[in-house]
């Protein structure tokens, strides 16, 4: 079986969860570094499907490796290989495929709930599970693209996911493990968060029932990405 791409674009932003599920499943993956410079693929037929993960920057940035991550996301829609995005992911497939990235109201920094829509497209990827409690660290957000279907959202960002096909675009972060967020936490003064509101929590309420609350994340996580190998590439 050819491997799956996952994308990197910084370094304590790497496929956490992710990667430990593909191991348990015994799918192949190759970690292209972007941070470190490693080129972007061109052919997306090189792999079962692609990941990309999240990261700080904006894909509205005039950075050298976003115009042919975009170009190669609409070349795996077209062969049909399954894209997967997180966060800074979800906003690069959105943007490839015909939406727009743009600021969000607010900053949307911790845990908070998740509502997953009410519809066929919906429950062919969440199941049963109609709310849960999704992990958060962004500023800007995607419209959703042409052809594509809303299925979930929160309070503070309407867009949390999108489907196309076999393709997953998330705003939320799904892939989170404690060494994650904890890496991510040494980072929240650089957010310019002067103190916590609604929509952004501390480092300290981030940890909060913490175990509890990564393992209900990862139990969501596994559902999702279980649906996107079914349409893995062999």
């Amino acid at each position: 079986m050819k491997p799956v791409a996952i994308f990197r674009h910084a370094r304590t932003e790497g496929p956490g969860y992710f990667a430990i599920f593909l191991d348990a499943h015994r799918v192949p993956h190759r970690l292209v570094k972007v941070d470190a410079g490693e080129p972007v693929p061109a052919d997306p037929r090189e792999f079962s499907g692609l990941a990309f993960m999240g990261g700080p920057m904006s894909v509205n940035d005039e950075l050298p490796w976003i115009p042919p991550v975009l170009e190669l996301v609409n070349k795996a829609a077209d062969a049909d290989v399954p894209v997967l995005g997180h966060c800074l992911g979800g906003q690069l497939m959105a943007k490839a495929l015909g939406g727009k990235v743009a600021r969000n109201s607010v900053k949307e920094i911790g845990w908070g709930a998740i509502t997953v829509e009410d519809s066929a497209a919906a429950r062919e990827w969440f199941g049963a599970t109609r709310e849960f409690s999704g992990f958060h660290w962004h500023g800007e957000t995607f419209t959703i693209p042409p052809k594509a279907t809303r299925i979930a959202g929160s309070a503070y960002c309407a867009n949390q996911a999108f489907v196309l096909g076999k393709h997953l675009g998330m705003q939320c972060h799904v892939e989170m493990t404690r060494e994650l967020i904890g890496a991510w936490c040494e980072d929240w003064g650089k957010e310019l968060v002067a103190r916590a509101r609604p929509s952004v929590q501390t480092p300290e309420q981030m940890f909060e029932r913490l175990e509890e609350r990564v393992r209900s994340l990862n139990a969501i996580a596994a559902g999702l990405y279980g649906h996107w190998i079914e349409g893995l590439k062999i």
